[in-house]
Order: C-alpha cells, then structure tokens, then sequence
C-alpha cells in the first residue's frame, strides 16, 4: 500500500518539475515542494517529529518568501522580519497547541513536544541547505552549479534530516 502511494506521489512529483519556472529567492516551486514532502510525511503516517521537520522548514520559506516580496514591493516596515516569522509560527503552532496537538505527555522527544523539537530542526536544516547553496554558488562565479540547484539541495537534505530522524525514534 506505502509503495503505491510512494509510486503515485513520485509520479507527480517528476510531473509537476517538468512545469516548473526558473527559480527565485525562495522561490514558490520551493515552498510546493517541500509542502509536498510535508504532505507526503503525513499521508504516509510518518512520526510527527518527522514530518514536523517539514513543517519548520516550510514556514522558514514561507517568511523569507514573504520579507523578499515585501521588500521588492517596498513595503517594508520596522522590525518586519521579526513580525513575519513570528506571524507564520505563531498562525501555525498555536492552533496546534490549542487543540492538543502541541503538548500532549505523550508525543515528546528529548523531553520537547516532538511538533516543536522538529520544527525548529526543520527551520534550521532548511537554512542551512540555503547557506550551502550561496556558498555553492559563490564557489561557482555567482552560478548554480546545476539546474534547480537551491530547490534539490533543500528537498535532498531535507528529505535526508527526515531519514535520520526517523530512524533515531525507531
């Protein structure tokens, strides 16, 4: 059943990148894609400090998507950047909390609500498949070293964090 999903969610997947546009800053086909993992995470039934991995990462792209949008648009304001990602974390964490998703006794690792330990894991993975890719690139003469360069690091190392993580609760 798990490989049929897998099979049909694969699919798709090569379908929609055979659309896609060039990429931006935190481009939307980033936040498709790693939204997908997410979405996959879940409709496979995988552990919430797993697939909440993928929920900290893309709020992370959903806020830096947002500041360079504001920013290109100019209409910045003061302390912008804080406002946005604690708007994006707070419209998704909070609900969570307030319907027992977030602090249930049961659902801990380390002693941390497994949602808010991966999220924060999500959040720093996905930032640091960012760094990579410009420090890549400026290795490169300010070029990816390859097409969709940013989009395949993140969802690579995402998808490998994900692995980690799931077998380290198993």
């Amino acid at each position: 059943m798990q490989l049929n999903k897998i099979s049909i969610f694969s699919f798709l997947s090569f379908l929609f990148l055979g659309t896609a546009s060039a990429a931006k800053a935190v481009c939307p086909l980033c936040v498709v894609a790693v939204g997908a993992g997410l979405g996959l995470s879940r409709w496979l039934g995988v552990d919430d400090a797993v697939s909440s991995i993928w929920i900290g990462a893309i709020l992370a792209s959903l806020s830096i998507w947002t500041i360079t949008w504001l920013v290109k648009k100019g209409w910045g304001f003061k302390y912008q950047k804080s406002v946005i990602w604690i708007a994006y974390y707070g419209l998704v964490l909070v609900p969570l909390y307030y319907s027992d998703i977030i602090g249930h006794p049961l659902n801990k690792i380390f002693g941390i609500d497994k949602i808010i330990f991966g999220s924060a894991l999500g959040t720093a993975v996905f930032l640091a498949s960012l760094w990579l890719h410009n420090f890549l690139k400026a290795k490169n003469q300010g070029k990816s070293f390859f097409p969709y360069q940013r989009i395949v690091l993140s969802v690579v190392i995402l998808f490998f964090a994900s692995l980690i993580s799931y077998f380290l609760i198993k």
